[in-house]
């Protein structure tokens, strides 16, 4: 399609609510980045690779491969003023394949949001857990742990907080940008930044803390593996929320007169500034109590209870903790929200509250299967996975990775790189022609190698190393 062709569309969408400030915007799209990934899967996987020599693998990933896409995705939403799908229908046409891949967003955050959900409802109900005082009797992680299991096997109060968070995630989504997203934003963000804080302070402040510190900060390469890597970047997108329609959906909301490679850089900032603090705040309270950092996903759940009964005023900051999680969880479940919603109303012309409370629903009872697989259905199995697991791996490993490389891709192939530099020129006086299109290759191409290598690719023609 010709490209003033795909100006006259854009000039034809209808009137779009945009943020109110600059600072809702990187607000929100910080709240949408900053979620469960940063604060509950960045420690875990963390302690699960090696610590330090991890975190700086993906430090990497976040720079050389999260920035090109993250401004890629706000690009193409401010652009064309549409969701996912219509963001590629409006540049490559209708009738265009490129639209699948607008479809693939819409799709993971679906998918993300239904099994997200259920570890969200789970820190509600860790909530009232802290509350209750109970983290003091646990003795050890394998109290804590079993604690655990005995509550996600409750059938009732799984599906209950499940309801509940999704319930919170339409109440905002409901409201639209400015007086729902926006606003509770504004709120949220704050509060989360300043709990954040407080469990740092905390942490730093136990004896011992310096082992945590050493941990997070000195890298061990020998502890570094091919897996980690993949892992690495998995996460980037993941905590980034890209390759999932959330960036476009928010950058489609943005003011032309908004500097978007400003804007993704103190996003970028914020996101990965709070994945370092969660993680000073939780492994040097691990450490502190000689505790093990490699607790895999109990550890948040089976690992930091136990801390919480042992610290001084301990109740108080599991309850600011788990308040803290859920506060992240919120902020990005009512971004993946948008983007379903956003779709069904611009492409189907639903109505805002009709489409979000359908939605809210469906995906409601999408999650229920990942809800049960830990409880009456957890013998229920897709290969060796549970249901929980298999919606997990499918969007973390692969729907997200696709989901960046289609956009990189799209800009090298359809839209041109000195279109997308011309979006980038509003607000922006960054034109660097040549380095974007050789980051975009070089990234595109970073991205293929890992997905051939996941698949096994390399493995079969180059025939596996013989067990020793």
């Amino acid at each position: 399609m010709a490209f003033k062709e795909v100006e006259r569309m854009s000039q034809e969408t209808p009137s779009r609510e945009q943020w109110n400030s600059r600072l809702g915007f990187i607000l929100a799209a910080t709240g949408s980045a900053i979620g469960l990934g940063n604060i509950w899967k960045f420690p875990f996987v963390t302690g699960e690779y090696g610590g330090a020599a991890f975190v700086l693998v993906y430090l990497i990933c976040i720079v050389v491969v999260g920035f090109p896409v993250m401004l890629i995705e706000f690009s193409m939403g401010r652009h064309t003023q549409r969701n996912p799908v219509g963001a590629y229908a409006t540049i490559a046409g209708r009738k265009s394949v490129w639209i699948w891949a607008g479809g693939l967003g819409v799709l993971a955050g679906f998918v993300i949001l239904s099994y997200y959900s259920v570890v969200a409802g789970w820190c509600l109900a860790y909530i009232v857990k802290a509350f209750s005082g109970s983290f003091s009797t646990y003795a050890q992680p394998a109290h804590a742990g079993h604690a655990f299991e005995t509550f996600v096997g409750q059938t009732g109060w799984v599906l209950f907080y499940h309801f509940t968070f999704m319930v919170l995630c339409v109440a905002i989504v409901t409201r639209g940008i400015r007086s729902g997203i926006e606003k509770a934003s504004r709120l949220l963000m704050p509060t989360l930044l300043l709990i954040l804080l407080l469990l740092v302070i905390r942490g730093l402040l136990l004896p011992g803390a310096g082992a945590g510190l050493k941990y997070l900060f000195q890298p061990d390469f020998s502890k570094l593996s091919g897996e980690a890597v993949l892992v690495a970047l998995g996460h980037a997108f993941f905590t980034l929320s890209l390759g999932m329609g959330a960036m476009i959906t928010y950058g489609s909301h943005i003011p032309k007169r908004d500097d978007l490679i400003g804007s993704t850089i103190l996003v970028m900032l914020l996101d990965t500034g709070i994945a370092l603090l969660a993680g000073i705040a939780i492994f040097t309270s691990v450490f502190a109590y000689d505790l093990d950092p490699q607790g895999g996903p109990g550890l948040i759940f089976h690992v930091l209870p136990v801390v919480f009964g042992k610290m001084p005023m301990g109740t108080l900051f599991a309850v600011l903790f788990f308040v803290l999680l859920s506060i992240a969880a919120l902020t990005s479940g009512i971004s993946l929200l948008e983007v379903v919603t956003s779709y069904v109303v611009d492409e189907k012309g639903w109505d805002r509250k009709i489409a979000t409370l359908v939605f809210g629903g469906v995906i409601f009872l999408l999650g229920i299967p990942s809800a049960l697989s830990f409880g009456v259905w957890a013998d229920i199995k897709l290969g060796e996975w549970t249901l929980f697991d298999f919606f997990d791996y499918v969007s973390f490993k692969y729907m997200l990775p696709l989901g960046g490389f289609l956009s990189i891709l799209f800009v090298l192939n359809s839209w041109k790189v000195n279109h997308f530099l011309d979006e980038l020129k509003e607000g922006s006086k960054w034109t660097l022609v040549r380095l974007v299109n050789c980051v975009l290759v070089l990234v595109a191409t970073l991205i293929v190698v890992v997905f051939l290598s996941e698949l096994g690719f390399f493995a079969w023609l180059f025939g596996k190393p013989q067990a020793a």
